[in-house]
């Protein structure tokens, strides 16, 4: 089940937000566009941006945040974090993390880390058990 399939199935009872938080391979930084990280990136097909330099204002950060929810195309609202990054360390959401919030604002479940730990599937099954629960 892609993050995709799980928006259509669910958007009608569960309120998704994307958050951009600060880009994670920027060119100026972690970069993975060069040698072979880049080449496996290009051969894989993935619509990973490896051209980016790192936001400095948030003005160019919801710039990124644009293309990216331009490229992915989930429907999904997009919201970007401060420059100071607060909700990402509060969430610990680096690279990529999975999360359902409950109507009282407490955490339901929690991903694993991105790549390897994003499940959208799992979150699936946590939103039905959810939602079962509340009848």
């Amino acid at each position: 089940m892609s993050l995709r399939d799980l928006y259509e199935r669910h958007h009608d009872k569960v309120q998704f937000l994307m958050i951009y938080i600060r880009e994670a391979h920027p060119r100026d930084g972690w970069w993975l566009g060069g040698g072979l990280p880049g080449w496996f990136l290009r051969r894989s097909g993935s619509q990973a941006a490896t051209e980016i330099e790192d936001p400095k204002t948030l003005e160019e950060r919801r710039h990124v945040a644009g293309q990216c929810e331009d490229t992915i195309q989930l429907g999904i609202p997009t919201l970007v974090d401060e420059l100071d990054d607060r909700v990402s360390k509060a969430y610990a959401a680096k690279p990529t993390r999975l999360y359902l919030v409950g109507l009282d604002g407490r955490v339901v479940y929690v991903g694993g880390l991105g790549p390897f730990g994003f499940k959208p599937a799992e979150l699936g099954n946590a939103i039905e058990r959810y939602l079962a629960e509340l009848g």
